[in-house]
């Protein structure tokens, strides 16, 4: 490996050779958990004091990019966990895709098998609606002119338009009996377009945030691109637990929580209510804000489940709630929405309109005719498709592994997450192969900051046709 100073920078020679490391991390030339060159064999390769190698491997181990370990050496970080990064918005570094070289090599093997498109893959990773399930939309019989002319009519607001935002209120307070005035709405481009938003107008580079561990946030490379540090917050049976909240609050000055409460992703668990209280009178209490992403909530299997929104319980302006229709009407159809303080959705809308201008007319207005005459029958027979190839998949889980395998049963949503709990981490490595050998795809929990070897199954893509062809698997 080449370790080479750029000799034309002006920057210290610390600064240079923490640059210097974080690029070889960015490209893939340091994976995740790799051990660097010792101090004194790093400065002689560099031609610098062993004093100044030290100090640029402290600083970047505060930030969170390497471990040091007493008489073992220096790590890159294998998770990032607590990890501090400059923003990495410039022309080099997408969004979109992750740095060559950090796909693990199940990652890599499960890409390869889809790519060669030999034969029939039943790709469980992927928690997106599938082609069979997604609603046939309409739309009212309107010209081209009339939908313009009531685009110049409603779009009084960079908050969305006034019948979409009409119709979100009345969807809530059908599904959840919660009332939302109307100034407390605003209209996204889903889910990621509102967290995108949050992250670049009410967070700055180095703040810390709370997320679920393990969670689907861990994996969001925006958090990244806005330089937040993401600090793990355990849950239990219950949810985020608040012994963890206190104990993460105490070592970071947490600048906002991120929860998936109901249904969450990976694990599919459900908030307790109790919890729910808890959470927010501790977070009333330390003033710190939510952000509550609920994508699932309205795909329950039991109707006397509580899947009620934290928000609703929200009596002090704490909690930021963020809806979507892609889970429902698929990814065609970008539109979510967020609930919060007026002035804060002002501000956020004013920064949308600067960097993206103000959301299309069209997808809003299919939006709006789709929860006014159509969600509420699509969704009940969502509801019940899903549910049977939930009960399908733990079928054929435990027909396949028996006693080894553990998980709760699905109460809803997309997802089950299993482990392996006898099983070491090898040992699940070689099972997640076998199955990618019989070209089933799972989720690995890493991908959301587990370290205990669980994974990712959605149910919403398994079939009957995949249980059928599943059916011949033996566990070896």
């Amino acid at each position: 490996m080449n370790w080479t100073l750029n000799q034309k920078s002006t920057l210290p020679l610390y600064q240079q050779i923490m640059l210097l490391i974080e690029e070889k991390v960015k490209a893939g030339e340091l994976s995740p958990g790799t051990r660097l060159p010792s101090e004194r064999k790093l400065a002689e390769t560099l031609g610098v004091n062993r004093s100044t190698v030290i100090r640029s491997l402290e600083e970047l181990a505060v930030q969170g990019l390497l471990i040091r370990k007493t008489g073992s050496g220096t790590y890159v970080n294998p998770d990032k966990w607590g990890l501090q990064t400059k923003p990495v918005i410039n022309w080099g570094s997408p969004l979109i895709e992750e740095p060559r070289g950090t796909h693990s090599p199940y990652e890599q093997a499960a890409q390869a098998l889809q790519e060669s498109q030999k034969t029939k893959v039943i790709d469980l990773s992927k928690g997106i609606l599938p082609p069979d399930l997604l609603p046939e939309l309409h739309s009212p019989d309107l010209s081209w002119k009339e939908l313009v002319d009531q685009e110049k009519e409603q779009a009084t607001s960079h908050t969305g338009i006034s019948s979409l935002k009409q119709s979100v209120q009345t969807f809530l307070q059908e599904t959840y009996q919660m009332e939302v005035p109307l100034d407390e709405i605003m209209i996204t481009s889903g889910t990621q377009n509102a967290l995108f938003l949050i992250s670049q107008g009410l967070l700055k580079p180095g703040d810390a945030v709370g997320i679920e561990a393990p969670s689907y946030f861990y994996s969001l490379r925006l958090f990244q691109a806005a330089g937040l540090r993401i600090v793990p917050i355990p849950m239990d049976a219950e949810g985020m637990t608040v012994k963890g909240l206190q104990e993460a609050s105490l070592k970071h000055p947490l600048k906002m929580i991120f929860l998936n409460p109901v249904f969450q992703n990976p694990t599919g668990l459900v908030m307790s209510t109790r919890r729910k209280q808890e959470i927010l009178d501790y977070c009333l209490m330390k003033r710190i804000p939510v952000v509550e992403d609920d994508a699932y909530s309205g795909l329950s299997f039991d109707e006397s489940l509580d899947t009620r929104p934290l928000k609703m319980i929200d009596q002090n302006q704490q909690v930021i709630y963020l809806g979507t229709l892609s889970k429902l009407a698929g990814r065609h159809l970008r539109i979510g929405w967020m609930i919060g303080p007026q002035p804060v959705l002002e501000n956020l809308a004013d920064i949308r309109v600067q960097i993206d201008s103000d959301l299309s007319f069209l997808p809003q207005f299919m939006a709006d005719h789709f929860l006014r005459t159509e969600i509420n029958s699509y969704q009940k027979q969502v509801r019940t498709i899903l549910k049977k190839r939930a009960r399908r998949l733990e079928a054929w889980l435990k027909e396949l592994y028996g006693e080894h395998i553990a998980f709760q049963e699905a109460l809803g949503g997309f997802h089950l997450y299993c482990r392996f709990p006898d099983k070491s981490a090898e040992e699940v490595d070689t099972l997640l192969s076998e199955l990618l050998d019989k070209h089933v795809i799972v989720a690995p929990g890493e991908r959301f900051g587990d370290q205990s070897h669980g994974f990712r199954l959605s149910f919403v893509n398994f079939r009957t046709s995949d249980y059928l062809l599943t059916r011949d698997i033996k566990s070896s």
